[in-house]
């Protein structure tokens, strides 16, 4: 996180931060096993979408995902469609009406017709805006931080991530996974194919910025 920072802010300033005044001797820690994962442009980015694709190839029993922009690229999508055909459960809770970028959901949605066919859960989160950036795979690893399942965030924009490997923290996450879970709505695959046809056109427009949002 401090590499992350640090180059954050050459960049902005030129400044380079060097020395004990800004890395002090850090303390023992916990006994997890913790990585942090930096992508920034203009280089250094395709390492983010590497370590969500390579975590999504890796499931083998769950995958559960909350995020507050899922957009996921037509890479991301096949993993997602090739964990369910090996029998992988997943679950995934988005924004519903309550988001800040009305124009993301509506890109998000146009792609849900696969998913939702192979078994793929997808969920609403209904009391309020919904903005976590999160993925537990097979109750064991998971990866918080600031990055979207989004080409923006996976190829664009600055991001940090931080993968912890534990089944006893896995399972506080899943606990307010679950917690979320029972606050959102299933969207099934008739109510997806139900949608109004102005719905479905503006989906459809919406589909090709996906690279943007």
């Amino acid at each position: 996180m401090q590499a992350a920072f640090a180059d954050n802010w050459l960049e902005g300033t030129g400044e380079v931060l060097q020395g004990s005044k800004f890395y002090p001797a850090q303390d023992e820690g916990g006994s997890l096993g913790a990585q942090v994962v930096i992508s920034s442009q203009p280089e250094g980015s395709v390492s983010m979408h590497q370590m969500m694709l390579m975590a999504l190839a890796a499931a083998e029993r769950h995958i559960r995902i909350g995020m507050a922009y899922f957009v996921p690229d037509d890479v991301a999508l096949a993993q997602l469609l090739a964990a369910r055909a090996r029998g992988v459960e997943i679950d995934i809770i988005v924004p519903s009406e309550n988001t800040d970028v009305p124009l993301v959901r509506k890109s998000s949605r146009y792609f849900w017709g696969d998913l939702l066919r192979s078994g793929v859960r997808i969920h609403e989160f209904q009391p309020t805006m919904y903005h976590p950036k999160l993925v537990i795979v097979d109750d064991s690893w998971v990866t918080m931080g600031s990055a979207n399942l989004d080409e923006r965030s996976l190829r664009l924009n600055d991001e940090a991530n931080l993968n912890i490997y534990g089944e006893e923290f896995a399972a506080e996450q899943i606990a307010i996974f679950q917690d979320d879970l029972k606050r959102s709505r299933q969207i099934s695959l008739q109510e997806w194919q139900s949608r109004p046809l102005s719905e479905k056109f503006t989906d459809w427009i919406a589909s090709w910025m996906r690279a943007q949002l």
